[in-house]
């Protein structure tokens, strides 16, 4: 009970720690608001030849409003407009030489009131709770036409004119203008955004399948030591057995002997079972993924080089990769996939000193894939290519010495015969070919 109340405590902690960070964020993004608005205020133009002006103050506004959805409306609006109407007095008390406050009052207060009245009329209709582009278009029409004829209609009524059918045409027209320009750049923003949330999720996926292709490579070795505790403990229980047939003829302690070919039969089922329970998770955890389990060739093909140039440059090596897509192809198991190109990819990318070329190649005939990785290394010695597909056979080893566990290349070989392929390495003067041969049958969905 002490731990949970605690929890909650601190997970209380850190919400009002986030809700502090985002209020002092909001607090300085309306304090620049408030400086930029009366500024871009000022690059303005007056369509109607009187105190009525167009400026940029109004879109920057609106795309507040639709932008910093957190902070109020009504008072980003109120605090905005005062910041504007004391911007312009200040500056009529600067500039002109007469001043006087309550012409200048006059003059200016409407501005305020377009600012605030737009931020009611925003807040009253709840814009933020819609997100089709047209309909938010349309409200920031209405709005703005209606803010404008009341700082219009004010500001005329000062200077003893009326509003002209011709003046409103041009409100209307400049305010969807005005209006669409904001939406446009805000889509801009948006789309810009999802792009970037998807090249985020795109490397995510990336390297959730890079882990889960790895984790295959695990699986199917446990696998192979589930198989190899069956036939210890089937060896050992034989044993066992044949001894007792024999323990009257013999005058040795056969009994003795017994009961440890029995003993270790049974440590050998312990860990076979502890194998299947650590097999059984995982496999749920690479299927029960929201990811494909298969995928077509060519994005394949520029997923394993796109991780193998990150994996070059991470090791400072400037390598030029290309690919090369042959015939028709199904999509492919990823997993399977992965485990073997990845693996090759990945050896050439180390094997090349400081640069060079990597080719990767598959093509499709009839009912096999031969998928080819040649690199334009160093290459293999003579004397090591028949030991480069031994299991612990390894050329590389970390800055301290400690060697690599060499399973890679073994892997590789072991399960393209299981899946009735090969893998065959030739070299020529200049360049080192690894190619893996297989059914296709073995890679495609079933059914």
């Amino acid at each position: 009970m002490t731990t949970r109340r605690y929890t909650s405590s601190k997970n209380q902690e850190v919400a009002d720690l986030k809700s502090k960070g985002l209020q002092s964020r909001d607090f300085w993004i309306v304090i620049a608001l408030m400086v930029i608005v009366p500024i871009a205020g000022e690059l303005n133009f007056h369509p109607f030849d009187n105190i009525f002006r167009v400026s940029f103050g109004t879109p920057i506004f609106f795309f507040s409003l639709l932008y910093f959805r957190n902070f109020p409306s009504v008072v980003m609006g109120f605090l905005i407009g005062v910041s504007v109407f004391v911007f312009r007095v200040g500056l009529d008390w600067i500039i002109m030489t007469d001043f006087n406050f309550s012409s200048s009052f006059s003059v200016r207060f409407p501005t305020f009131l377009y600012y605030f009245s737009y931020s009611v009329l925003f807040y009253l209709m709840r814009v933020n709770r819609f997100q089709h582009p047209v309909l938010i278009g349309i409200f920031g029409i209405t709005f703005e036409i209606a803010s404008s004829l009341i700082e219009l209609i004010l500001q005329l009524y000062g200077i003893g004119a009326t509003l002209t059918i011709e003046e409103l045409n041009k409100i209307i027209i400049i305010a969807i203008f005005r209006s669409f320009f904001v939406l446009a750049f805000i889509n801009m923003m948006k789309l810009y955004e999802l792009r970037l949330k998807e090249s985020q999720t795109r490397k995510e996926n990336e390297n959730m399948l890079m882990h889960l292709s790895n984790l295959y490579v695990e699986s199917v070795y446990l696998k192979k030591t589930l198989q190899n505790a069956e036939t210890i403990t089937k060896e050992s229980y034989n044993l066992y057995r044949n001894m007792n047939k024999y323990k009257e003829d013999l005058d040795v302690p056969i009994e003795e002997w017994g009961s440890k070919a029995l003993r270790i039969a049974g440590e050998v089922h312990e860990i076979k079972k502890d194998n299947q329970r650590i097999f059984a998770g995982l496999s749920k955890l690479i299927t029960s993924e929201s990811l494909p389990e298969y995928m077509s060739v060519n994005d394949l093909a520029t997923m394993i080089i796109r991780i193998n140039q990150k994996y070059a440059g991470m090791l400072g090596k400037k390598i030029e990769f290309v690919s090369q897509i042959k015939g028709q192809h199904p999509h492919y198991h990823i997993y399977l996939m992965l485990s073997f190109i990845n693996n090759l990819v990945a050896n050439a990318v180390e094997a090349i000193e400081h640069e060079g070329t990597i080719l990767l190649s598959i093509e499709k005939n009839d009912d096999w894939i031969e998928s080819r990785v040649i690199d334009n290394g160093p290459g293999i010695a003579l004397k090591n290519k028949e030991l480069i597909f031994k299991p612990g056979y390894t050329s590389k080893y970390s800055d301290d010495g400690t060697p690599s566990t060499g399973i890679g290349l073994s892997y590789i070989k072991e399960m393209a015969e299981e899946l009735g392929g090969q893998v065959l390495l030739s070299q020529t003067e200049s360049e080192c070919i690894f190619t893996i041969r297989l059914p296709i049958d073995g890679l495609v969905e079933k059914g």
